[in-house]
């Protein structure tokens, strides 16, 4: 349910929205066949870690903004610098997490 609300209020930053991916697979297959310039990505999609999602992204230098509803942000080390932006999320706080995800010397 948070997906469709993320998508809306990046679309209302005036950014083109690619997704959102209810599952893993959906999400594997839009990061191997479109192209876009950055994710945001719950730390769980369906009950699954996504941190081999972490990984595709990484690999193709696309910067991602992690989101996550729990209070345990148990990240491997090598995500722990990623923007982050913890559920419940206001307009605001995604514009300022895209900011940071495409500030100068991050990614």
């Amino acid at each position: 349910m948070v997906a469709p609300f993320c998508a809306e209020v990046v679309g209302d930053l005036g950014c083109i929205v690619v997704g959102p991916a209810p599952n893993m697979a959906l999400a594997r297959q839009l990061v191997d066949e479109e192209q876009f310039d950055g994710a945001i990505m719950d730390v769980h999609i369906r009950g699954e870690r996504a941190f081999s999602l972490c990984e595709l992204l990484a690999a193709k230098g696309i910067p991602f903004v992690l989101s996550s509803g729990y209070g345990d942000w148990a990240l491997p080390e090598k995500w722990d610098d990623r923007p982050r932006l913890p559920k419940p999320y206001t307009i605001d706080e995604v514009e300022a997490a895209l900011n940071a995800l495409f500030a100068p010397g991050a990614g």
